[in-house]
């Protein structure tokens, strides 16, 4: 029998140390990689419940000239817009809205809320009526975040008092949208006016804050301020902001509180929470509004939809104040995540409420 020499042993030896070297270097690996995964899963658990605040000013945000902001890709085709149509209630209903990017986007956005045969029959499709009277044409003039818009005289063939006041507040809630515009001011066929065809008064400047205004008793107190609260419609496919007057500071916490409170009771809206639901903790930190319900949220979970039109209720109510960039939602601490498609929300995309309106039959 042969001996092995001892260059064979050394050989050999190298070969084990070099085998056992590789198979450690594997395990390290492995385990190194299941800590990775675990890291990134628990990093998930946390975006996931962080809810990013879109759609109270377009996704691409765009000056009202069509002008684009230096974080917005010039190679983008397309660009959000928010149109504002009527419901079968009568309330202002605000609608994302995809349209080619062009110079003069603001008045291309009007011309979506017009009523013609194509406008009328997009707006049929998702149960909404358009709120300017056929043939309306826009010149608008912007500057120092204030919109000067001169409808055409035939914004005055309005039927009632009701589709006046629909018009104005909806042509400047449309505006306001974009982030160039804070008021808006009105001319008709040219020239100045106090008041419409049928009384309604048009002689100030409009903003957001004068949506679907409901009715108080601003005589019980010295103090009163209003915000917008988002209520899901009877039909529970779209929100529906609501203009509410309270009698303490319109900040965050009473935004929520009036939000679980709900709607008015003649209202013809919906809960947007759980009626029984409480507030932990309201904060602000580094634009993030971390809002930590009672478990009765989580109840939102077995509606239709999973809870989105709830997530996205709180999501846009706490939008409207200055900061805040994202909303957390916590639920007795922990965080809340009914469906990942919530994670970024835009209020009413045309094509989730045209998708969920089985009202129209769609004919070749």
């Amino acid at each position: 029998m042969k001996m092995p020499s001892v260059t064979e042993k050394v050989i050999d030896r190298l070969k084990r140390i070099k085998r056992v070297n590789v198979e450690r270097l594997l395990i390290v690996s492995a385990a190194g990689l299941v800590v990775m995964l675990a890291l990134r899963a628990e990093d998930n658990q946390t975006v996931d419940s962080v809810y990013r605040v879109e759609g109270s000013k377009p996704a691409v945000q765009t000056s009202a000239d069509g002008t684009q902001a230096a974080s917005a890709s010039a190679q983008t085709p397309m660009q959000s817009v928010i149109c504002w149509y009527e419901d079968g209630d009568g309330y202002l209903v605000p609608v994302t809205q995809q349209v080619a990017q062009q110079d003069g986007i603001a008045k291309a956005t009007l011309s979506l809320m017009v009523k013609s045969s194509q406008n009328d029959l997009t707006a049929a499709r998702m149960g909404l009526k358009n709120i300017l009277p056929e043939g309306t044409s826009f010149d608008i003039d912007i500057s120092g975040g204030k919109a000067r818009v001169d409808l055409s005289k035939e914004a005055l063939n309005c039927m009632s008092a009701e589709e006046e006041l629909l018009m104005v507040h909806g042509t400047a809630a449309a505006l306001c949208c974009f982030d160039t515009v804070e008021q808006v001011s009105f001319l008709f066929d040219g020239q100045k006016r106090s008041q419409l065809t049928h009384g309604t008064d048009v002689s100030g400047v409009f903003s957001m804050d004068n949506i679907n205004v409901e009715s108080a008793d601003v005589t019980s107190s010295v103090y009163a301020d209003q915000m917008q609260l988002y209520f899901p419609s009877a039909s529970g496919r779209m929100l529906v902001p609501v203009t509410r007057t309270v009698f303490s500071p319109a900040d965050l916490s009473t935004a929520i509180l009036e939000l679980v409170k709900g709607p008015k009771k003649d209202s013809g809206l919906e809960q947007a929470v759980q009626e029984k639901c409480g507030i932990r903790s309201v904060t602000v930190k580094n634009g993030v509004a971390t809002i930590d319900f009672t478990r009765e949220f989580a109840g939102i979970a077995e509606n239709d939809d999973g809870g989105q039109l709830a997530v996205r209720a709180v999501v846009f109510t706490a939008s409207q104040f200055p900061g805040v960039e994202k909303v957390n939602i916590l639920v007795e601490g922990e965080p809340f995540r009914p469906a990942p498609e919530t994670a970024t929300t835009f209020v009413n995309q045309a094509s989730e409420v045209m998708s969920s309106y089985p009202g129209v039959v769609e004919m070749d």
